[in-house]
């Protein structure tokens, strides 16, 4: 199977669904403009996030990685009027990019943005002792995936989603002879998904319009 293939089973299903509504397409233009990298979730992957998010009824959701706020948006819809999602962005360009783009999808008041180191940002939650979230995602530097995924336990309940982006590398995570510091820090993560005897944890292998890749899914026991 070839990527043109991936790109138009995508765009099939983008169109029989209505995935990529305006307003998304806005979002991904003002990304495109400001000069942020193309690296969000496909429509299909975004709508993925929505429907977990609401399959687990999540009222307060946790980003780490904001980038220009797409998935981000994906995951607001699928909150109630009341709930909340807190996202955690280190750069400040890819922050006020996010900002006004939460704004012109209408979910800017259920979130709150915050432009840090993800470490510090996510210890600094734990020690104001923040309600516990129900859904994570983690979509960073794959070197600190290990890190935020501990901190992001201390920051769940039982029952929390935790999904992980980009856990495949174009299959690069089963080549055990590669020392690429991001394939590196995704088996990293993995093993330490597979070894925490508190979560129950699949991974799924994804093709379309973002190649070949994958996500992570667990649930904490």
């Amino acid at each position: 199977m070839s990527q043109a293939t991936w790109n138009s089973v995508d765009d099939y299903f983008n169109g029989l669904f209505s995935l990529d509504d305006s307003v998304m397409q806005q979002v991904q233009e003002n990304c495109r403009v400001a000069g942020l990298p193309a690296i969000s979730v496909s429509p299909c992957q975004g709508m993925f996030l929505q429907i977990l998010a609401q399959s687990c009824r999540a009222g307060r959701i946790l980003e780490i990685g904001t980038l220009g706020g797409y998935s981000g948006i994906w995951l607001a819809r699928a909150l109630a009027d009341n709930g909340k999602l807190v996202t955690i962005e280190y750069e400040a360009k890819h922050a006020e990019v996010a900002r006004r783009n939460f704004d012109l999808a209408g979910v800017g008041s259920g979130v709150t943005i915050i432009n840090a180191d993800a470490k510090p940002a996510l210890t600094s939650l734990i020690e104001k002792s923040v309600d516990p979230f129900d859904l994570v995602f983690i979509d960073a530097d794959k070197p600190g995936y290990v890190d935020y995924l501990a901190l992001s336990l201390r920051l769940s309940h039982q029952g929390t989603v935790i999904v992980a982006d980009n856990v495949v590398r174009k299959g690069e995570v089963a080549n055990l002879e590669t020392d690429e510091e991001r394939v590196v820090g995704v088996r990293n993560f993995l093993k330490a998904l597979a070894a925490e005897k508190s979560l129950r944890t699949t991974a799924l292998q994804t093709v379309g319009v973002k190649g070949y890749d994958g996500f992570s899914i667990s649930v904490v026991l």
